[in-house]
């Protein structure tokens, strides 16, 4: 077919990046794609000493998060006292708690004990699923319980209305159904990347922010899309919080009361302790610069690890009504032992 041995334009193809060896053909990138396997963590640490240690923490704050929410779904559940809207979505806020703790902290003590630290590439696109599905239905919620909250403050006489059991159930489906789209999302955009032989991932966890450096497609339009994705998502659970509670402190300055704004004051410092920590961390990783840094490991451990152990702390120490319930239910497991 071709008339010179010099004409063949494969052969073009193969000498452009012989002498340009910055660039790769889409052969070769298909190829590295196809024969990567798994990705190396680079973890919290490389000392072993320093990882028992590490191992050791985490193992507690683990268990700790398991038993603190596990704890509260109990509680709720028991207590007729607590069969309201506002323990409702505070189940299940305890349940996703329990999900996103266990999408990355078992991975995580794993690899604190082994030598080798890697995850197949299918196992870190589900994790980076997962870690979106239960974060993002976790902002839906926390929204959600403000427009609680935001109800029983400013219009009391019409919460048992407005907040029915079937209004709650279609507001906690709905945060699914939100936070499950974008996941899909998130998910067909890391499908589509294509990775050099570079493999390590400066996390101890998959996620987007991770995979894009090591990504040899580009990656421009995935970098915008995920930004949009987080920005509207962000602030369509933001902005109700701020609006809301710009109504809520209003109203409670406006009660006479002292014990009447102390009560309101109280419920919604824990929730706003909550929001705080949640979507402080998460924007701090999401649109912060992919560098690895400390920053970005930080931000990582605080949203994954350490505010699902602490919003059962905040929601319990500060909420009278559940003190008394945790109360009475060590009362009754007293009584049968």
């Amino acid at each position: 077919m071709y008339s010179k041995r010099g004409d063949d334009p494969r052969r073009q193809i193969s000498s452009f990046f012989l002498f340009y060896p910055g660039k790769s053909p889409p052969q070769m990138a298909w190829m590295n794609h196809s024969t990567i396997t798994e990705f190396i963590l680079i973890g919290l640490s490389d000392n072993p000493h320093i990882e028992v240690l590490v191992f050791v923490l985490f193992l507690g704050i683990y268990l700790l998060t398991m038993m603190g929410n596990l704890m509260m779904l109990l509680v709720i559940r028991t207590d007729y006292r607590l069969h309201t809207p506002m323990y409702f979505f505070l189940s299940h806020l305890s349940f996703l708690d329990l999900c996103f703790s266990s999408v990355t902290e078992p991975k995580l003590l794993k690899d604190l004990l082994s030598k080798k630290k890697t995850i197949s590439v299918e196992g870190c696109l589900t994790q980076v699923f997962f870690v979106f599905i239960t974060a993002g239905t976790e902002a839906c919620l926390l929204s959600v319980m403000t427009c609680d909250h935001y109800a029983a403050i400013c219009h009391p006489l019409l919460y048992g209305q407005v907040m029915s059991s079937q209004f709650c159930v279609r507001l906690v489906l709905i945060s699914w159904g939100l936070a499950s789209f974008n996941s899909v999302v998130i998910l067909l955009l890391a499908l589509n990347l294509d990775f050099f032989m570079a493999q390590t991932i400066h996390n101890y966890t998959c996620d987007l922010p991770s995979l894009f450096p090591l990504s040899c497609s580009d990656i421009s339009i995935n970098i915008d899309i995920l930004i949009c994705s987080i920005l509207l998502h962000g602030l369509g659970t933001f902005l109700p919080i701020f609006f809301s509670y710009t109504r809520i402190v209003s109203t409670i300055l406006s009660i006479s009361s002292t014990s009447g704004r102390s009560k309101a004051f109280s419920t919604c410092s824990s929730h706003l302790i909550a929001v705080t920590l949640f979507f402080g961390s998460g924007l701090i990783r999401y649109l912060m610069p992919t560098s690895g840094s400390s920053l970005g490991m930080l931000s990582s451990l605080q949203y994954s690890a350490v505010t699902p152990l602490l919003n059962p702390l905040i929601y319990s120490l500060k909420n009278q009504e559940v003190k008394a319930a945790v109360r009475t239910l060590a009362k009754i497991l007293h009584y049968f032992r």
